[in-house]
């Protein structure tokens, strides 16, 4: 479980993220939602380390992500960030390996390059593990961003927008495979995602911001409601059920 308690950040006289609590629980899928500057990727980014808070506390499973080990956190918590561009020429494969870095210290076994086989072929990248990452199309690039941090063999992922400047069927390949990921591996997967019927297709859980406060948070069915979405968009949106699932409609 993440346990979040009186989490505040500030820039300068902007308070971007004001005084959160919530506890996301293990297992499935969490999505952060809100409009820009909610201070969803902040909050993230206080998850898992990137940001110390000025105020509050967060803790993984007990452990405070601030004064942890960076090497025993590394084995509990892996974070896939907004900006994942690579600087060097790395192969799919060769990205993946660094997944294993915590546990190998960058000198792979056996048992390690089994992981990074395995990671690989689960992400339908073993056609491509060899090439270089910038030969690759974006949503393929992102599976191999999301298969290093499969590789790392955490219980808890956070990723920050990770359908960020990707189409629509990347997106949704992008969205089957982390819910796939979650469910087979029993990943705690926390993620920021922008369109509310993604977060709604594919969540257990969301957790809704508006001016860095914690606005909702709870079951798709709890959060998707039109009285709450206005709350935290300003924006009325009709929510219909269709096959089972919440969608909202910006224009009904």
């Amino acid at each position: 479980m993440i346990e979040i308690n009186g989490v505040t950040k500030r820039y300068g006289g902007t308070t971007v993220v004001d005084d959160v609590s919530l506890s996301i629980p293990a297992g499935g899928i969490t999505s952060v939602i809100g409009s820009n500057g909610a201070g969803k990727s902040t909050l993230l980014s206080m998850m898992s380390r990137l940001l110390e808070p000025d105020a509050g506390s967060i803790t993984v499973d007990g452990m405070d992500v601030t004064t942890t080990r960076t090497e025993d956190l590394a084995k509990r918590l892996a974070v896939l960030r907004q900006e994942n561009h690579t600087a060097v020429r790395l192969t799919v494969r060769e990205l993946v390996s660094f997944g294993r870095f915590p546990h190998s210290g960058g000198r792979l076994s056996r048992a390690d390059h089994e992981i990074v086989d395995d990671a690989v072929s689960y992400f339908e990248l073993t056609e491509f593990a060899d090439r270089p990452l910038d030969t690759l199309s974006g949503g393929q690039r992102q599976r191999a961003h999301i298969a290093m941090v499969l590789c790392q063999s955490t219980d808890y992922v956070l990723l920050d927008e990770p359908l960020n400047n990707l189409d629509m069927r990347h997106s949704v390949q992008i969205m089957h495979r982390l819910r796939r990921m979650a469910d087979d591996y029993g990943k705690t997967v926390v993620m920021v995602v922008h369109d509310i019927n993604f977060a709604a297709r594919y969540s257990d859980r969301i957790v809704a911001m508006r001016n860095g406060a914690l606005v909702a948070h709870g079951t798709v069915a709890e959060v998707m409601d039109p009285d709450v979405l206005r709350a935290v968009f300003d924006l009325d949106i009709t929510v219909h059920d269709l096959g089972g699932h919440r969608v909202g409609d910006f224009y009904g």
